[in-house]
């Protein structure tokens, strides 16, 4: 992930604000959206890989406490918090240190919110699932109202659409993996991917239209 966040902030400098169109569907169709040959394809793949390091990490910690395997569940844990300070890093060389706090702060959330619905799903714990679910969902609201305040650009009920799918994602992935149910999941890890190439390949084309000299 380092070389992700590398790629980025080489491409954008600190001062310059962000501004990018996200879809105008939060499910647009994935083989329409990377039909066409991306504007900037090095950026297009630092941003893709800077978030699937997210579903990629959850996913795990949620196959190793399924296993019963402590220490891969602590491994998956460390990753998630690893690519959100990444992310954070991002977010700063493009806002500067105190927003890039603040997404820190705000990742933090997500993860804790998808820490206890994993390990509620884990233990057959209807009210605990309820209670995160309601965490992420105020979560992801936070998030959209902190991106939609830091960029005019970002559309709040879009972002918050975006989130919402995210967090459906999340939830759905985590029920199939407690129950065993490998093909369900399989669906979903799909659509859960697609998903994220979806938002990163918007970030990157909105980039790479605003600093067309720059994005490559």
């Amino acid at each position: 992930m380092k070389t992700s966040t590398i790629l980025l902030a080489a491409l954008l400098t600190a001062t310059a604000p962000l501004a990018f169109a996200l879809p105008a569907t939060p499910h647009a169709d994935h083989a329409t959206a990377t039909a066409a040959t991306p504007a900037a394809p090095k950026l297009q793949a630092a941003m893709r890989s800077l978030w699937h390091g997210h579903i990629v990490a959850t996913r795990d910690y949620a196959m190793a406490v399924h296993a019963h395997d402590q220490a891969k569940a602590k491994t998956a844990a460390d990753a998630v918090v690893a690519d959100a300070k990444q992310i954070a890093d991002a977010v700063a060389g493009f806002y500067g240190k105190p927003a890039g706090e603040r997404m820190l702060a705000l990742l933090a959330g997500h993860w804790g919110g998808v820490k206890a619905l994993t390990d509620a799903a884990a233990a057959n714990d209807p009210s605990g699932q309820a209670k995160a679910m309601d965490t992420l969902n105020a979560n992801g609201a936070e998030i959209a109202r902190f991106l939609a305040g830091a960029n005019p650009n970002l559309p709040e009920p879009t972002l918050l659409s975006l989130l919402t799918g995210h967090v459906a994602h999340h939830a759905t992935q985590i029920r199939q993996i407690m129950a065993g149910d490998s093909k369900g999941e399989a669906a979903t890890w799909d659509a859960m991917q697609k998903h994220m190439d979806t938002v990163a390949d918007a970030l990157a084309a909105g980039i790479a239209k605003q600093f067309p000299d720059q994005a490559h």
